[in-house]
């Protein structure tokens, strides 16, 4: 036990040999989780806005994993055409179409030992989703245009920003290979849900870009009190421009950019609790699990279908489920 903390305590300071900036509890948490699961071989799945640093913790159990000294490949998902996916993932010989000069090994075979990194996920079009499922079971794949087939002992890590849940109910994502990456979950919470990290993040942003600098008080409770919907991209961008474009060695509020200062502040109200957020979950959950039966998926819940029915409503999921629903 005081090893295994030990081990998390040496994540909050460093990833990756980098310094990290966890103060709050939640990210505490991940971190801890992190360290956790880095030394099992399941599939993870990493969700949460965009900005939030998916990949940051994507590196980090990679890091902390029994892979730490293979090789780290990533790819995003979204970036390339379907056909350039497929050349990326399980590679091509040479004369496979045109342009294709030369062989090129895949990124599975390039992540031998080590671990896969695949960005947005959920942008994966269909027919590539199918083959990624295939090779994410163990069957040996070909290159493009190859006659040998190819294996490979691989490490998936994945993440998204999207409701993959939602996608599936919407026919955009397969329930199957939804599956088999989410083995293991982890939400990165967004900024505005760990402001104890907001003003440590912003410093140390400040001290990459100009170590003489400093944030007056005005300006820190300028960044506490903004809704970072870019999270911490969002705020590693406002700390460059205002420790590039401002006069002095201290930053005020008035240095901070203009539409920063004139957005939102930070609501206290939420629209659902967390709690809810978690009701609405189990339930959907359950939902699946039973095939839309909702008597079954009511009995499991310990609640009457009347109940299900309004909670449904409630989450404008009623519709989906009511043509699922077995009497």
């Amino acid at each position: 036990m005081r090893e295994t903390e030990a081990v998390i305590t040496g994540a909050l300071n460093t990833i990756q040999g980098m310094p990290a900036v966890v103060r709050s509890q939640p990210m505490r948490d991940v971190i801890a989780r992190v360290v956790r699961v880095a030394q099992a071989n399941a599939a993870v799945l990493i969700t949460g806005e965009s900005g939030v640093g998916k990949e940051l913790i994507a590196r980090a159990i990679h890091h902390n994993s029994l892979r730490c000294t293979a090789a780290w490949v990533d790819i995003n998902c979204g970036a390339l055409p379907e056909h350039l996916v497929e050349s990326e993932l399980f590679g091509h010989e040479k004369g496979a179409f045109s342009g294709a000069d030369q062989a090129k090994p895949g990124l599975f075979e390039l992540a031998h030992k080590g671990s896969l990194f695949l960005d947005e996920i959920g942008e994966l079009p269909p027919r590539m989703q199918v083959k990624l499922l295939r090779v994410l079971d163990g069957v040996p794949h070909f290159r493009l245009g190859g006659v040998k087939k190819v294996s490979a002992d691989v490490r998936i890590i994945a993440a998204t920003n999207r409701n993959l849940t939602d996608a599936i109910r919407g026919g955009g994502f397969r329930s199957d290979l939804y599956h088999r990456l989410s083995q293991v979950q982890i939400k990165v919470p967004p900024l505005r849900e760990r402001p104890d990290d907001i003003v440590p993040l912003a410093e140390f942003f400040l001290e990459q870009q100009d170590p003489s600098r400093r944030f007056a008080a005005d300006a820190l409770e300028a960044l506490r009190n903004h809704s970072w919907p870019g999270n911490v991209r969002e705020l590693r961008n406002i700390v460059t421009q205002t420790a590039i474009l401002a006069d002095g060695l201290e930053l005020r509020a008035s240095d901070l950019p203009h539409e920063m200062l004139n957005a939102p502040r930070v609501e206290k109200a939420v629209a659902y609790s967390k709690l809810d957020e978690l009701e609405r979950h189990t339930i959907i959950e359950v939902l699946e699990r039973s095939g839309g039966h909702h008597r079954k998926a009511a009995e499991a819940l310990g609640i009457s279908r009347r109940t299900l029915s309004r909670k449904l409503k409630q989450y404008g999921a009623q519709r989906v489920y009511d043509q699922l629903a077995v009497c």
